[in-house]
């Protein structure tokens, strides 16, 4: 079929460009000579690549392109108020597969400029330079062989659509990214977030909460309820509810229906104390930490001095016993520096060639090549190319690839490690402490999600509970499955608080005291200290989730502990708490679990209650009027 004229403009063409054809380990070298050329077919800006024997005007195989949506139109007009592609969860797939190429020649491509991931200069074992193009879906192009010059003129020509970033980590690395980098519209296609297939909105959700959530769609609100419950669940098969009628009780399979009929006693008045700051006295002549318990007690109290913080979090994140003595850290140490530098050879040792043909490593590393670019780059020890900050980063995640592959990298990752890097600095010490703060939070990157929307539901009983008002606001702008807050419990609240305020923050959770989900209790205080400016508002769903979003770096972290805390000990004194709510505080447990019991948290509470200044005269009040 003919190419129709005003369809299609030639911006930019080259000659003499070969195509490498040894893509499937065959020992003949084969190259076919072209032409590369970017066109606008339709205003749509393409790189595409064609043999000499064809005119170069049929249009070849498109072999990546964009899915239209099915159930509702893109509302591009939608800013939620930070860089959209950041927090997504795009793990990388193991099932993605190729897209065909079509009949018009087996080599000739095209690829939609949206769709182009990076640009590598590589030079293989024949000894000339190649440049490979990869998309978005992880998958290389053929790579191409400039004969007669002409990569300069290509690059230029292509950033009129394009940025070309070089990587700091490795210079011979061009990541692309759209000119206009905020528009939500494009993030979604742009990091494959439909392409299993669901084109329900309802599906979607389920897939990937928070990129439904801020993908912009402006249907999406009606069906967060749903989405939330179970795919088996049998209000799949009911029309949807009018959302101006009450719920009803089993809107939220397996909880309990909380009402405004919990009544709470008072909230007593929680103070911090002084960062732990005498390590020595808790060592005994070997160096075994003789109180540990003590020690995880004053950590959450008050943080750690940071001259200790390096050693102490190394005990908190399981890098050592704490029943360890010196000698035998020094031992551990020893066998963990092994046992590393051994995972990284691994790594390290893989040649260009090979990787190739290794897409899910080569996936990997591209998510980390770009997310290494823009993790903490305002702190001094990531800012700046050339930074050796930032090649200890690439590294370290590399390295946790080969360590835990079936996982392997996802987005957010690099923010984890950030801060255990600054802190340790040292390579082989923040990765095994990464290690240890992934057997934490390692559920909330697996593809399924089932644990971040286990998380959401937890927040939404706990927050029904102390503050049914705020809940019925939210549910009546149709914000109550509490998607915006997706982001603080995927990375425990990394971009909300200052770099330094998360060193803080992390070493309180560490602990795990009071309980293993005080971080939504961070989530409650967070959002009750926003009531005022919520409720009797104008806002509507978009307007909350930008409300909520502008937040980041406004928060007080000791203000948000104190809160955290004094509501889990509000609550652990309420004769009728629901069991729900027991269980997300870890103050019951099922009876069939023998090695945990409903006592089992009951000192640590007792503890807090004691050092409560408020305790004496709450004890004898414990379900009086709801305190706010």
């Amino acid at each position: 079929m003919e190419q129709n004229v005003e369809d299609y403009k030639m911006i930019f063409e080259k000659e003499g460009v070969y195509l490498h054809t040894n893509a499937k380990r065959s020992n003949q070298d084969t190259t076919i000579p072209g032409f590369i050329r970017i066109v606008e077919r339709a205003g749509v800006p393409a790189l595409e690549w064609s043999p000499l024997e064809d005119d170069g005007r049929n249009a070849p195989a498109v072999l990546y392109s964009r899915k239209d949506g099915e159930g509702g139109e893109e509302d591009t007009n939608f800013d939620p108020g930070y860089e959209p592609d950041w927090a997504v969860i795009s793990t990388v797939k193991k099932d993605r597969e190729h897209v065909p190429v079509k009949e018009s020649g087996q080599w000739a491509f095209s690829l939609p400029l949206s769709e182009l991931y990076s640009l590598r200069r590589a030079r293989f074992s024949l000894g000339r330079n190649f440049l490979v193009l990869t998309s978005r879906g992880g998958h290389p192009l053929p790579p191409l062989h400039f004969h007669r010059g002409g990569t300069r003129e290509l690059l230029r020509a292509l950033q009129h659509y394009i940025i070309l970033d070089q990587s700091p980590v490795d210079g011979r690395l061009f990541l692309a990214y759209p000119l206009d980098s905020g528009a939500l519209s494009q993030s979604f296609d742009k990091l494959h977030l439909l392409d299993d297939g669901g084109s329900d909105l309802v599906s979607r959700f389920i897939h990937d909460p928070y990129a439904t959530t801020f993908g912009g769609f402006s249907k999406v609100t009606n069906f967060f309820r749903a989405a939330l419950r179970p795919p088996d669940s049998p209000a799949h098969s009911r029309p949807a509810q009018d959302p101006s009628l009450p719920s009803q009780p089993d809107d939220e399979p397996g909880f309990e229906l909380i009402t405004c009929g919990v009544e709470l006693g008072p909230r007593p008045d929680v103070t911090r104390g002084r960062p732990l700051g005498n390590w020595e006295e808790f060592l005994d002549s070997e160096g075994r930490v003789k109180n540990p318990e003590k020690v995880k007690e004053l950590v959450f109290r008050g943080g750690i001095t940071p001259s200790l913080r390096k050693e102490i979090w190394k005990f908190l994140l399981g890098f050592y016993p704490w029943n360890s003595t010196t000698k035998e850290r020094e031992d551990i140490l020893r066998v963990k520096t092994d046992e590393y530098f051994r995972m990284k050879v691994q790594w390290k040792s893989v040649s260009e060639e090979q990787e190739m043909r290794n897409s899910l490593l080569r996936g990997y590393r591209n998510l980390i090549e770009r997310d290494v670019n823009r993790t903490d780059r305002h702190n001094t020890f990531f800012s700046g190319n050339d930074n050796p900050g930032l090649t200890l980063l690439h590294d370290v995640l590399m390295t946790y690839c080969m360590y835990n592959f079936d996982l392997g990298y996802v987005q957010g990752m690099s923010d984890l490690l950030s801060p255990i890097l600054f802190v340790t600095q040292n390579e082989v010490e923040s990765f095994w402490c990464l290690t240890g703060f992934m057997e934490l939070v390692h559920q909330n990157f697996e593809e399924s999600q089932e644990a971040m929307k286990q998380q959401l539901l937890q927040l939404s009983v706990l927050l029904k509970a102390l503050d049914p008002e705020l809940c019925d606001f939210l549910d009546s702008q149709d914000s109550g499955s509490l998607c915006f807050c997706f982001r603080w419990l995927l990375i425990w609240f990394k971009r909300e608080f200052s770099f330094e305020d998360i060193l803080i923050l992390w070493e309180v959770l560490w602990t795990r005291l009071p309980c293993d989900n005080f971080h939504l209790l961070i989530a409650c205080a967070i959002l009750q200290s926003q009531r005022g400016e919520l409720i009797g508002s104008d806002h509507d769903f978009n307007t909350i989730l930008k409300h909520i979003n502008e937040l980041t770096m406004k928060l007080d972290l000791l203000s948000m502990l104190r809160g955290a805390e004094a509501i889990y000990l509000q609550l652990v004194r309420c004769k009728d708490l629901p069991l729900k709510v027991q269980q997300v505080l870890g103050l019951y447990v099922p009876s069939s679990s023998d090695e945990e019991s409903p006592d089992s948290q009951s000192s640590e509470t007792q503890r807090l209650l004691a050092q409560s200044q408020a305790a004496a005269a709450a004890s004898s009040s414990a379900c009086g009027s709801s305190s706010p």
